[in-house]
């Protein structure tokens, strides 16, 4: 599985489920969060998250949360935050043969 253009930002609030706040190269941008979890725990402000840009033009956001970097006490864990990955990854496992 692969994501296109990824890029880094820094978080900076979440106003509902589908949508958060994410500074991208000194600009706000609204991204779409491809997971609709609480996550609070992991998307704290001033957090570093991983965006992919979208290739619709017709899109209301140019970028999907994929991915957060959560500080832990041994140092920092990279989380994807993209609920839909699981589900392709196996796919692409299943498809290229699994365990046959």
């Amino acid at each position: 599985m692969r994501y296109r253009e990824i890029i880094e930002g820094r978080f900076i609030d979440r106003p509902n489920r589908f949508i958060a706040h994410v500074l991208v190269n000194g600009v706000e941008e609204t991204v779409h969060v491809k997971n609709t979890g609480r996550c609070r725990e992991l998307l704290i402000p001033g957090c570093t998250v991983w965006l992919s840009g979208s290739s619709s033009p017709t899109r209301k956001t140019k970028y999907d949360l994929i991915g957060v970097e959560k500080q832990t006490p041994r140092g920092i864990l990279p989380v994807n935050m993209d609920s839909q990955a699981p589900n392709r990854v196996f796919g692409e496992w299943a498809g290229a043969g699994g365990l046959g």
